[in-house]
């Protein structure tokens, strides 16, 4: 902690001196992950319910869409948002590029974990509602869709833990969040970088820790609960590891 070792003192000193950078990057990659969150959360809830329909179509729209996000590095998809798009004319900002790539690329999870939750509720229940005069869509809304969400909470809980960590990838194309601001202080010079690591590493626990644990607990109640079973809740949570 002393001279000039990586933890050195007068290191500290600096970061905390400049810190209203990092605090700058940090409300960046908050409003990042709230608007990404949004996007994926309505993406997954369009084609979530598309893979559950009867309709070939909507169902293939959503494999394609999954298949592919799923199955390309968000690393790729953020540069081609940020290299390839201007060569067919559109040119995004690096905050757009964020919201836009972490918010598709997750919500290729999103509806692959509401299609999940829809498949796990007894297709009686839909079948009871039909016979009591409900459409599909007012069955759907009304009566499948509530249980779902109580099942399907906690590892959205954890999809959204992933895509605040993920949000790290916009400083690549400098991208203005925690961990470019972390990094360009650390090289500006000084090459601070284990204290500035440390400072964005423990910024980014102070959002995910807390959102993962009450993930854990909620599901270790649902897994208490009749009308959940365990294997449901685990084959859910296993959707977002893939």
């Amino acid at each position: 902690m002393t001279g000039n070792g990586p933890f050195a003192w007068w290191r500290w000193q600096r970061l905390f001196s400049d810190f209203s950078l990092i605090l700058g990057g940090f409300g960046r990659t908050l409003l990042v992950a709230a608007l990404a969150l949004l996007l994926a959360l309505v993406l997954g809830t369009i084609l979530g319910l598309f893979s559950a329909s009867h309709s070939k179509i909507l169902h293939a729209i959503t494999r394609i869409y999954v298949e592919i996000f799923q199955n390309t590095p968000l690393v790729i998809q953020i540069f081609f948002y940020y290299n390839a798009l201007p060569y067919a004319g559109v040119v995004l900002s690096s905050f757009m590029i964020g919201i836009l790539g972490v918010g598709v690329y997750h919500g290729a999870y999103v509806a692959e974990v509401i299609r999940a939750g829809i498949g796990s509720i007894p297709g009686g229940q839909m079948e009871a509602a039909r016979s009591q005069g409900f459409t599909n869509f007012q069955a759907m809304v009304y009566i499948i869709l509530p249980q779902t969400i109580k099942i399907i909470l906690p590892p959205l809980t954890n999809l959204a833990v992933n895509l605040i960590k993920n949000t790290s990838i916009l400083a690549i194309i400098a991208g203005g969040d925690l961990m470019y601001h972390a990094n360009s202080w650390a090289s500006n010079g000084t090459l601070s970088y284990g204290p500035a690591y440390v400072v964005a590493g423990v910024l980014y626990f102070i959002l995910c820790f807390p959102l993962a644990v009450w993930a854990r607990r909620y599901e270790n109640k649902l897994k208490n609960r009749e009308f959940v079973t365990a294997e449901t809740v685990e084959l859910i949570s296993e959707v977002i590891e893939c």
